[in-house]
């Protein structure tokens, strides 16, 4: 059963690779990747976006988060935090899948927004622009600073000590294109018959180590292709 490495926090993978058709089949994965997999979907735009871009992306996206980010204080809105589309809060399903996609930096992404009310009456609602009138003392201004204090981050569903997102009772099958399901002595039979495997001897057990840098390949490769594992760990 696949397994992660404490010491430098790389999650290890067991890939059945067929060489004669040079193709990952699919790997044997423990919870903490399988766990890594669906952060992934977790992971606003602009994150993924930022993640990427730091690391080689090309493409339109890439630019439009590079201009929002070069812009000119001059040219935005005041009281906008441009962490809000550059650095979105992202619910990470454990520490290792945090580890993997670099996020253990950026997790403190909240925004502090000021809020304002009538010194006065104190009903009126609130504006982010201090100055307005009053709606209920016309001849006052909203110009006493309330502090928003932002809940804290969502929990991603965990409610058990073991965190993540599955459970780690079995070994988890990855597909090349990233599908995951419970791993048995029958599906895993069912896939070599899926894949019209004759010879069991073409075929191969290779572990690999994934880390910082295979976590962000596997990012990008399943935005662009459905034989991630393949692309990845194969170089095809």
């Amino acid at each position: 059963m696949a397994k992660s490495s404490s010491a430098e926090s790389n999650i290890t993978l067991k890939l059945l690779i067929d060489f004669k058709e040079k193709r990952v089949l699919f790997a044997e994965a423990g919870k903490d990747f399988a766990d890594f997999l669906f952060t992934l979907l977790s992971l606003p735009v602009g994150t993924v976006i930022r993640l990427l871009s730091t690391n080689g992306m090309v493409g339109t996206l890439g630019k439009l988060y590079q201009s929002f980010e070069s812009l000119s204080d001059t040219y935005m809105q005041p009281n906008v935090n441009k962490d809000i589309l550059l650095k979105p809060n992202s619910s990470i399903g454990s520490s290792s899948s945090a580890t993997l996609l670099s996020l253990t930096d950026s997790s403190d992404t909240s925004v502090r927004k000021k809020l304002y009310i009538c010194g006065s009456c104190g009903r009126s609602g609130s504006d982010e622009r201090p100055g307005a009138t009053c709606t209920y003392c016309p001849r006052r201004s909203i110009t006493t600073e309330l502090v928003y204090v932002a809940p804290p981050p969502p929990n991603a569903g965990v409610s058990s000590a073991e965190g993540g997102f599955v459970k780690g009772v079995v070994t988890y099958m990855i597909m090349d294109d990233l599908e995951v399901k419970p791993m048995s002595t029958i599906s895993s039979i069912a896939m070599l018959n899926k894949f019209n495997v004759k010879e069991v001897g073409g075929l191969e057990e290779k572990t690999v180590s994934v880390g910082i840098k295979e976590g962000l390949k596997l990012l990008k490769a399943s935005l662009e292709t459905n034989t991630v594992l393949t692309i990845v760990f194969l170089g095809k």
